[in-house]
């Protein structure tokens, strides 16, 4: 019979195997990080991801457009008239019914904010035009009413809501 022993002690070429390996990962750590840092997006990308609006020199009854990622942000003042009439609005009455309570932040009715492209075919639309005194797209005849929804034309759907949120009562982020 063959009797074995067992060894509890390392060895030198045990410390190198360890030693060895952990050279090597940090190795390919130091090859793999800079291909997964460039990647991500630069300061200008970032700085483009997100516009802050100061909202008090906006009159009641004033559109404003900013840009935000290169597209028309359309923020409009709405005056109590304006509210009434969208919020009066039957929903069998719309293409894409939507209700103008879900078209604006809680408590900030007369703050309206869209991304200002046609659905249609993304012409920029006017505001304060058309019937319904909303934005009107002179391309092809779709018009908005004061809560951005499409009542007439050819567009499909509604104005898009950008994702926003009031940093303080009088100033946005959006993005």
């Amino acid at each position: 019979m063959a009797h074995t022993e067992t060894q509890d002690t390392t060895t030198r070429r045990d410390f190198l195997y360890i030693a060895t390996g952990a050279v090597g990962a940090v190795g390919v750590a130091g090859m793999v990080w800079p291909f997964v840092s460039q990647m991500q997006p630069d300061a200008s990308v970032l700085a483009l991801s997100t516009t802050e609006v100061d909202l008090s020199p906006i009159a009641e009854g004033q559109i404003v457009t900013v840009q935000w990622r290169g597209k028309p942000i359309f923020i409009s003042h709405r005056t109590p008239a304006e509210i009434k009439a969208a919020q009066d609005t039957p929903l069998s009455d719309l293409k894409d019914p939507q209700p103008d309570s879900a078209r604006v932040k809680p408590g900030k009715d007369q703050w309206l904010v869209v991304i200002g492209i046609c659905t249609h075919l993304g012409c920029v639309p006017l505001g304060h035009q058309g019937a319904y005194n909303g934005w009107f797209c002179p391309c092809h005849g779709s018009a908005y009413d004061t809560s951005g929804r499409i009542r007439v034309g050819p567009a499909p759907l509604n104005l898009e809501l950008p994702p926003y949120a009031f940093t303080t009562d009088t100033k946005i982020m959006i993005g």
